[in-house]
């Protein structure tokens, strides 16, 4: 492929004599930055509220939603309302939210009820995180695109 072809459909390359790992270096380090924010963040809540031996993991659930929410949230400011600094999507979304929600986690809660004989209550929460944080990103969108800009959607 040559470069105006590449350059037609949308690729965007380092500007010239400039290394390309030089024009991402910013990229990187705001959602290293930004990913250590939100994993302190999502520590803390876990160490606020633990969960005991085969209990629900309330703290995780919550974590999971409400990064999903904001995430739904942030994805209307940034695209529909603000000209956002090209660094704030990777900064909050990847970084911060992403570093903040834990479906790793979730996955290993999940083992873990199962593993202390409480299947029943892993599959309800398996059922239940997916859906509620589904349901969290689209609510959250539609009610800040509405409160936003007027439209509703």
């Amino acid at each position: 492929m040559t470069a105006p072809e590449t350059k037609a459909r949308g690729a965007r390359s380092a500007p010239r004599g400039r290394p390309e790992w030089r024009a991402q270096a910013p990229v990187v380090a705001v959602v290293a930055l930004g990913g250590a924010l939100g994993a302190v963040a999502r520590y803390a809540l876990t160490l606020a509220w633990p969960t005991p031996p085969g209990g629900f993991p309330w703290a995780t659930f919550l974590t999971n939603v409400s990064g999903c929410a904001a995430m739904g949230v942030l994805m209307v400011l940034i695209t529909e309302v603000w000209a956002a600094h090209r660094l704030l999507r990777p900064f909050l979304g990847t970084g911060v939210l992403g570093g903040f929600t834990t479906f790793s986690t979730y996955a290993v809660d999940i083992r873990q009820l199962a593993g202390a004989g409480r299947p029943e209550l892993g599959l309800l929460y398996l059922a239940a995180t997916l859906c509620a944080a589904l349901a969290a990103v689209w609510l959250a969108s539609a009610a800040a695109r509405r409160v936003f800009t007027g439209r509703p959607r």
